[in-house]
């Protein structure tokens, strides 16, 4: 009971805590620009954190964490390499400045403006605003269970009362006033996210569980160590490799960080802080999980499920309570961090780029129309985390739909000026088609579909997220060279040397 009440406690003062700096920068929100990119004024750190928050969740503490560590055992820290060398390191150096300038320079707000200001194409606006609303609810729902089964396990909470919490936290948080309220929070959750996961590895190591380096050691040259591994296991560990590092690259929400970076010079610090952030967050989490062979058998890992493997590990590690409490700070820190960030993205690329042309809205209105959007679309991924669908298997869906359709004519516009309005269709409706595959087989097999290729290919999320950036790719090369217009040489133009006066 004590150590109960002594997480509660510690969990209290810093909800307490984020609530308080919601209230006190949501007052300064008072445009569409303010609240979807805080008015293009944060500093490398606070982007930088930022971007490290929304990128991590429970979702890779638990679920990919766990997932890799039964499936690959110390092989799996690739994946949290991968994360910090390409997910950001690379990510911020070959991206955020030019996407800084860009959006600075047009006023962009959201991504399908990117594209339609690049392309000339509303289409192409209203095309992408559809699939990044309805896509980004399999990984906000995703979010949702990762943390709900924490606190199941850790605290005893209800399933259900728990994802009803964290939907009220984030919720409050954008209400309070979007982008700026979600960076400040994020930079706090940021620092406890960095002093947490560092804690959480040494108490680990320490644990008779794992028995020190001397165990981590003994571990590596063990079966579940770095052993060698079969050809299908390689091609499945570097499609999650590959998944989540360049998955990143063609996310809305992870965009739409460098559109609110203040000016050049933040964006070139911003590559160290994210990389470090990487590397210590995600190299630490999935180390973590891949050394639960050390606690468990693999028939109890499956018997518990994937998703309850790094839960029930902290709780055999027997971590003292405050520990404990910021464990759980920390969880809940990346968890509502990444989910506020999938909302607001959401959410705002419906309201300003599909409604507000539309219904003619002014800006005031729009802002509103965000926040009730933002509520909607939080219920939305509430009812779709209640559904029996493993945490990886839902990101990759999500991830490999948006990044597979986005990523290359996003990643391409900015350096490759020949790009067509054509070959972007051909590359956007290329990757979407198949990444859509494992998707749909999903689909079916709830609508009760027991064919065993359909169950197969529901399973197969990263492969045909890795497949579907690289077929988005090589069509917008090939659509360039066979569907090229007058049209395209006067937008691209615009886009690469304009400049619009108000925001």
């Amino acid at each position: 009971m004590n150590q109960q009440v002594g997480i509660w406690v510690t969990l209290a003062v810093y909800l307490v805590f984020l609530i308080a700096v919601g209230i006190w920068t949501g007052r300064k929100s008072k445009s569409v620009a303010d609240f979807t990119v805080g008015g293009r004024k944060a500093g490398a750190w606070l982007s930088a954190l930022s971007y490290g928050t929304a990128y991590f969740s429970a979702v890779m503490f638990v679920g990919y964490a766990g997932g890799t560590g039964l499936k690959y055992g110390l092989w799996g820290i690739l994946a949290g390499i991968g994360n910090a060398v390409f997910g950001s390191y690379f990510a911020w150096k070959v991206l955020a400045r030019r996407t800084r300038d860009v959006s600075a320079r047009l006023k962009l707000k959201t991504m399908p403006q990117f594209f339609e200001m690049r392309y000339g194409s509303s289409a192409m606006k209203i095309f992408a605003c559809v699939v990044i609303f309805i896509f980004m609810v399999p990984y906000s729902a995703s979010v949702y269970k990762g943390l709900a089964s924490v606190a199941e396990v850790l605290l005893g909470i209800d399933y259900t009362i728990c994802m009803i919490v964290i939907a009220v936290l984030a919720a409050l948080l954008l209400l309070f006033g979007g982008y700026l309220v979600q960076a400040r929070a994020d930079f706090v959750q940021g620092i406890i996210m960095m002093f947490g996961i560092a804690l959480l590895i040494l108490f680990v190591v320490r644990s008779n569980q794992v028995g020190g380096f001397a165990g981590v050691a003994e571990y590596a040259r063990g079966e579940h160590g770095f052993s060698p591994m079969s050809g299908s296991n390689w091609v499945a560990l570097w499609a999650t490799v590959l998944m989540t590092s360049f998955g990143t690259w063609g996310l809305p929400q992870m965009i739409q960080k460098y559109f609110g970076i203040r000016d050049d010079e933040q964006a070139k610090r911003g590559i160290k802080i994210s990389t470090f952030f990487a590397f210590l967050v995600a190299g630490g989490g999935y180390f973590i999980g891949s050394l639960c062979f050390r606690y468990f058998s693999a028939d109890q890992m499956k018997e518990m499920g994937q998703d309850y493997i790094v839960p029930n590990l902290l709780k055999e590690t027997g971590l003292p309570t405050v520990l404990l409490g910021v464990v759980l700070m920390l969880l809940i820190a990346a968890s509502v961090s990444t989910l506020c960030s999938v909302t607001l993205t959401a959410s705002s690329t419906l309201s300003i780029d599909f409604i507000r042309p539309i219904a003619k809205m002014q800006d005031k209105a729009v802002r509103t129309l965000t926040k009730i959007l933002c509520v909607v679309f939080i219920v939305i991924s509430y009812v779709v985390a209640n559904t029996d669908t493993p945490i990886l298997d839902m990101m990759s869906y999500s991830w490999g739909i948006i990044s597979g359709s986005f990523l290359a004519p996003y990643v391409l516009a900015l350096y490759y000026k020949k790009l067509s309005k054509g070959g972007a269709w051909c590359g956007i409706l290329g990757g979407f088609l198949t990444a859509m595959v494992p998707a749909s087989c999903k689909i079916l097999t709830l609508c009760g579909s027991e064919a065993p290729q359909v169950v197969k290919l529901a399973g197969f999320g990263p492969q045909f997220a890795c497949a579907a950036m690289l077929v988005s790719i090589i069509l917008c090369f090939v659509g360039s060279a066979i569907f090229h217009s007058e049209k395209d040489a006067s937008s691209q133009e615009f886009f690469y040397k304009g400049l619009v006066e108000n925001e």
